[in-house]
């Protein structure tokens, strides 16, 4: 199955468990971030990135620059480990890896969890590329990806026993909405592929058809 099927069935099985009151909430949400077009202020292709070092897994600064030096990167921007979509597009990741770099590209996938929570969903899903924290969202901010999450969600995702203040080591209750680049060595976007709805990703299959057309 592709990623993109596997996020539909883990989304089909979801809507079932949840109480209707739940998913009003969450897709509630889903709305508003549509509403507020928080997408059409994101870095887009043909936008240039910032300057981006930060922590890895075992808190060594990484800088996508110093990167793009040799290839290109296919940047992810994930929830967290506690984010069931996230881990599938982050298992889909590592299988497609081997393609990626046949093709000329890196893979690094981002969140605003600490090195030590990062250290947790890299083991978790026996990862080979690099898993960056970005604290605070500094770096997601940027790319204008963030988004704080409204009281009602803050109490649901509580009843599944997601603690971001733990997660994220900070009180901000922010997130950044999910998104991946595939970026050219001079910094320039080639590929984005932006969504307000969180389980929706970027097919591994699609970035591979758009690193053989580049």
């Amino acid at each position: 199955m592709s990623l993109t099927k596997d996020l539909k069935a883990s989304a089909e099985a979801s809507a079932k468990k949840h109480p209707e009151n739940i998913l009003q909430i969450m897709n509630n949400r889903i709305q508003d971030l549509k509403d507020k077009k928080l997408v059409s202020k994101a870095l887009k292709t043909g936008d240039t990135i910032p300057e981006i070092t930060l922590p890895n897994a075992v808190n060594k600064k990484v800088s996508i620059q110093e990167l793009l030096l040799d290839k290109k990167v296919i940047v992810s921007f994930y929830r967290g480990g506690w984010c069931p979509y996230c881990n599938l597009e982050l298992n889909a990741l590592q299988q497609a890896l081997p393609e990626f770099e046949k093709l000329g590209a890196t893979l690094i996938a981002i969140s605003p969890e600490t090195p030590d929570n990062s250290l947790t969903t890299s083991d978790k899903n026996n990862l080979s590329f690099e898993v960056l924290s970005d604290l605070d969202n500094t770096v997601a901010k940027k790319f204008n990806l963030v988004f704080t999450l409204p009281k009602d969600l803050i109490e649901v995702y509580k009843g599944f026993n997601i603690d971001l203040e733990k997660s994220n080591g900070n009180t901000n209750q922010e997130l950044p909405i999910s998104a991946t680049y595939v970026i050219d060595k001079d910094g320039t976007i080639l590929y984005d592929f932006i969504k307000e709805d969180y389980k929706e990703r970027a097919d591994p299959n699609e970035i591979i058809k758009h690193l053989k057309n580049i």
